[in-house]
């Protein structure tokens, strides 16, 4: 039963704003730190809040000024007054919290939220909703149990028929679309459960996230599909502890995102593509952006061939830091995709001081246009600095009283090996809801085009046929 809602709550509760300051002495951490945390990771996490209330302290004076909100070095002044209010509501599809479904609950958040929302959904509980937090409704939290997380699942592809009979497209295959700031999640499952797009296939895009605001955090959460899984569209992301599977460009959009203790599964056994990341001036904000891996592992089902990212537009900028990269990481580790003379254009890739079988000095023959990055090129890359996060990146708020969870962290360069083919989200479950699903998720801006293709493999190279067409 319903014990209140979210646009009648009035009563707020005080919440202390503890932000995750990276300061540059600790960014380049030696890579005992990862295995040390791997081997007790509910101390990992302790410690990591402990630090994190160690960098308030010592940064007080600079939260002390007045917050400017614009990625520097004070705390952003509207995200301390929205945790200062923060408000929380069980989601529980049997009827025993204040909501049965999440879309009930996101129709409540007023236009202008001014405070921190956090839907507590329950653990081991599967929602079948396609969910639009929407650009009037920032301070949204997801919250679950990691050990136990609730799962968030559609299946709607690039072709499935919208409202107007035409195709949803690409950005309409969501199952989660976050247009808003401040978006945070805690503990849960993204799936989408489309059956993988056949090699070639047209409209087999299947995005389970996408994320549109900026300043967005997520922590212990699973994102799951096949191609385009993660929708990385615009703003500023943080990932931390996340696991991440797809098959073709399973991590792409225009943002500047940071990676970190990630885990990035290909569920393929054809060639699969990571990343394709676009820097464009078309759209604001994007011509500085790049995605950068830290402390993360990648690997896939056993005898896949995998490429660390391809170039969407001349001006890609992808890197990877501490990376665990199992065998499957082809040698090339790179593909040009359609860019004529990449060792001439603004693409810039680069890896510093990875390990694991695909990162083998002795086996890989990187493309001549990548990096091996210096210490110095790298240093930019291997913080939170990279997405401005001493100013709005903070730890989970949770339920007051609620269980903190266990940190999962990177796996070991064995398990990066692994078969991933058991935990993919290659199901065709089909779309019975038992909830009501909020309308599809429409972008508020210019589609945006990329390429819908299959990589496969030739003499150790990645040959690609490609259909040029709109997101949306």
């Amino acid at each position: 039963m319903r014990r209140s809602s979210i646009m009648a709550t009035t009563t707020t509760r005080p919440l202390l704003v503890l932000v995750a300051t990276v300061l540059a002495s600790s960014l380049l951490p030696p890579p005992s730190d990862a295995a040390a945390a791997a081997a007790n990771p509910a101390a990992a996490f302790d410690s990591w809040i402990a630090k994190n209330q160690e960098n308030y302290i010592v940064n007080m004076a600079l939260y002390a000024k007045k917050a400017a909100g614009d990625g520097g070095k004070t705390l952003d002044a509207s995200l301390s007054a929205a945790e200062e209010k923060k408000t929380t509501y069980v989601i529980d599809p049997s009827g025993k919290g204040d909501y049965a479904t999440i879309t009930a609950a996101i129709a409540d958040i007023p236009n202008n939220n001014d405070r921190r929302v956090i839907l507590d959904l329950k653990p081991g509980a599967t929602f079948r909703e396609k969910l639009l937090v929407n650009l009037t409704q920032p301070y949204v939290t997801f919250k679950s149990d990691p050990t136990n997380p609730a799962t968030i699942a559609w299946n709607d592809t690039a072709a499935t028929p919208g409202k107007d009979g035409k195709p949803v497209g690409t950005v309409g295959s969501n199952t989660v679309a976050i247009e808003a700031d401040y978006f945070m999640a805690y503990g849960v499952v993204f799936r989408n459960d489309a059956p993988l797009a056949k090699p070639g296939a047209k409209g087999g895009q299947a995005v389970a996230v996408r994320v549109f605001g900026t300043k967005a955090a997520f922590y212990n959460c699973t994102i799951d599909g096949g191609q385009d899984t993660l929708y990385d569209h615009k703003g500023l992301h943080y990932f931390k502890s996340c696991i991440i599977r797809g098959s073709v460009d399973f991590i792409f959009g225009f943002g500047r995102s940071f990676y970190e203790d990630c885990r990035i599964e290909s569920v393929v056994k054809e060639v699969a593509v990571l990343t394709a990341q676009q820097r464009t001036k078309s759209i604001e904000g994007a011509i500085d952006s790049g995605f950068s891996f830290k402390n993360c592992s990648i690997g896939g089902v056993k005898g896949g061939q995998i490429y660390l990212g391809r170039a969407w537009g001349d001006s890609s900028r992808v890197v990877y830091s501490y990376t665990v990269m199992g065998e499957e990481v082809v040698p090339i580790g790179w593909d040009g995709w359609n860019v004529a003379k990449p060792e001439s254009s603004g693409i810039y890739y680069g890896e510093f001081k990875c390990s694991g079988p695909g990162a083998d000095a002795k086996k890989k023959k990187r493309v001549g246009w990548a990096l091996d990055l210096t210490e110095e090129q790298a240093k930019p890359f291997v913080g939170a600095h990279y997405i401005f996060g001493d100013s709005w990146i903070q730890p989970p708020s949770v339920t007051e009283g609620g269980a903190k969870g266990t940190e999962a962290k990177a796996p070991t360069a064995a398990a990066a090996s692994a078969n991933a083919s058991s935990t993919t989200a290659a199901s065709s479950a089909t779309a019975s809801s038992t909830t009501t699903a909020s309308a599809n998720a429409s972008s508020t801006t210019a589609a945006s085009t990329k390429a819908s293709s299959t990589a496969t493999a030739k003499a150790g190279t990645a040959s690609t046929t490609t259909t040029k067409g709109a997101k949306a």
